[in-house]
């Protein structure tokens, strides 16, 4: 039996055994091993829902097929001190195994507009090629849209679409938010309304409706790290700890290489090619594969997070989170959110914190090295020489040798 694995005391084992949760407790003991928890962490979560447990069995709580989301929210009315809030994180455990077992009722009700999103998506990868990034984003966008909509969400409600529906929407959006989310709503509700006429959702185009928001493509400077900065975070991140050395290396890679923190994401044991030398960042966003030299001093990084720190999981993935259930990054920012600690730790500010700051930092590294527009995009993964060219502005040794000398005043 798994709990016997994890307690000693029969008077605790039958304490868990009982209650409403009583049969799920023993499952849920064997999750938490299979799943790479320490015994040690294994008894803190068991301990903590004994506390749901008690507060159910209190209440008469019998019979359980399922467990119902207002249980769980009716044991966390309380406000949350430091105790509680370690009690709800057990539980969220605990509704993990049972959502993955088929035993859990979740919440939410699948939103009203749910069915015209998911078409919307679907005609993206399909009609426009977009990649997993592009979708990503545009289903975060149009779903406040579709939200605002509310009960019109509907492919019938839809007919009622006018120009005016979409300025009252997209004007106070756009007034509020930064320069990035605003391109990104203009991109997805254009999709959706070209997306709309093609199913014939609506009677005429409305893409045009959409209020252009004037934006110069080149008017901002990259806002990417110093090599003196990206050397002193590297410098800062502690590499004694399991953690400091996922990190290190992860941010070795941004720094080295330049490349996208979802291609870093991506990168699996295959490709490392530690015979020959080389490493292969996939492509992503329609760009190119990129196979590149393995730096020493990367491939030390690398081998002493993969030897020492990196848990022992069959995902093929290279960097895996710190704690139990292991397995690859998910979420799109979650290496921003490592680079934006490690940046706020050394000191620097800047006003992107994220992983794109090393790869603004690289590339305008490469420039002043010397480097051409073309081989700048071929190490970045860029099809077009246009999309490197904004980093042109920010060398200024070679502005200084173009610029005119101020001319002198004529002696009269």
């Amino acid at each position: 039996m798994a709990l016997e694995l994890v307690f000693e005391c029969p008077r605790t084992l039958k304490k868990l055994r009982s209650g409403p949760l009583g049969e799920f407790l023993e499952g849920f003991c064997d999750w938490l091993l299979q799943h790479g928890f320490a015994r040690y962490t294994a008894r803190q979560h068991l301990s903590n829902v004994s506390h749901l447990n008690e507060y159910l069995g209190a209440r008469n709580s019998t019979g359980w097929q399922t467990l119902g989301s207002q249980a769980v929210k009716a044991r966390n009315r309380a406000p949350l001190d430091q105790r509680l809030a370690r009690v709800q994180f057990s539980v969220n455990r605990f509704i993990e195994y049972l959502r993955s077992s088929g035993l859990f009722e979740p919440a939410a009700k699948t939103p009203i507009y749910q069915p015209l999103r998911v078409a919307y998506l679907h005609w993206m990868r399909i009609h426009q090629h977009a990649a997993a990034g592009t979708v990503e984003l545009r289903s975060h966008s149009i779903s406040q849209f579709l939200e605002w909509l509310g009960p019109k969400a509907t492919p019938q409600g839809c007919l009622e679409l006018t120009a005016e529906t979409v300025e009252r929407f997209f004007l106070p959006y756009a007034q509020k938010m930064g320069r990035s989310a605003r391109r990104s709503m203009q991109a997805a509700l254009r999709t959706f309304l070209r997306f709309c006429l093609y199913q014939g959702y609506v009677q005429r185009p409305l893409e045009h409706a959409v209020p252009t928001w004037r934006t110069y493509k080149l008017a901002t400077v990259p806002r990417g790290l110093t090599d003196e900065q990206a050397l002193k975070t590297l410098r800062g991140i502690d590499r004694n700890s399991n953690v400091g050395r996922r990190d290190y290396a992860i941010c070795q890679l941004l720094y080295t290489y330049g490349v996208r923190g979802g291609q870093v994401r991506a990168l699996r044991h295959e490709d490392i090619d530690w015979a020959h030398n080389q490493i292969l960042f996939r492509a992503s966003k329609h760009g190119k594969d990129s196979l590149l030299p393995l730096i020493a001093q990367v491939g030390e990084s690398l081998l002493e997070y993969l030897k020492i720190a990196r848990p022992r999981s069959q995902d093929p993935h290279v960097f895996l989170t710190s704690r139990a259930p292991y397995h690859a990054f998910v979420r799109s920012n979650s290496l921003s959110a490592i680079v934006e600690r490690h940046l706020r730790k050394a000191g620097i500010e800047i006003s992107s914190k994220g992983a794109h700051a090393f790869r603004h930092g690289f590339a305008t590294r490469m420039l002043q090295e010397g480097h051409s527009l073309k081989a700048i995009a071929d190490v970045l993964g860029h099809r077009h020489l246009g999309t490197p060219f904004i980093y042109t502005k920010v060398d200024f040794n070679s502005l200084r040798q173009v610029a005119l000398r101020w001319p002198k005043e004529a002696p009269q």
